[in-house]
C-alpha cells in the first residue's frame, strides 16, 4: 500500500509541477496565466474569486509543494516509515493550492494517496 500511495504521489507531483513551472515561466514573461487546451491552467479559480489573484510567488509556492509531493512520492516508495506521516503533514498545503486553483484531480488522487497510508499507520506497521 505503502508503494501505492508512492506512485500516486509521484504521479500528482509531476503531473501538476511541471506544468506548474511553466505556468510560472509563462506568467513571468507575458504576465497572463498560461492557457492550456483553452482553459486556464492556475487562473480564474477560487483563489481569484476571493481577491487572490495569479502572481508568480503563488504559482512558485505551488510548485514548491508539488516538488515535496515528489519527494515524498520517492520516501514512500523506499518505504521510509516517517514519509506516512508527512503524506498528512503535507496534505493541507495540496489541499489549498487544489481548490484555490480548482484541481479536482488533486483531490481524488491526493485522497487516494491519503486513505493508503492511513491504514498503514494505524496498523503500525
Amino acid at each position: 500500500m505503502t508503494r501505492s500511495a508512492g506512485v500516486l504521489a509521484v504521479l500528482l507531483g509531476l503531473g501538476f509541477g511541471i506544468p506548474g513551472a511553466i505556468g510560472v515561466r509563462h506568467f513571468a514573461q507575458h504576465h497572463e496565466v498560461w492557457q492550456s487546451l483553452g482553459f486556464p491552467t492556475y487562473g480564474a479559480g477560487p483563489f481569484e474569486r476571493a481577491g487572490i489573484p495569479t502572481t508568480v510567488p503563488l504559482l512558485l509556492g505551488f510548485v514548491v509543494v508539488c516538488a515535496a509531493e515528489v519527494g515524498l512520492g520517492v520516501l514512500l516508495l523506499a518505504d521510509w516509515h516517517p514519509a506516512l506521516w508527512l503524506s498528512l503533514a503535507i496534505l493541507p498545503f495540496e489541499l489549498a493550492y487544489w481548490t484555490g486553483f480548482a484541481l479536482p484531480f488533486g483531490f481524488v488522487l491526493g485522497l487516494a494517496r491519503v486513505a493508503l497510508t492511513v491504514p498503514v499507520l494505524l496498523r503500525g506497521s
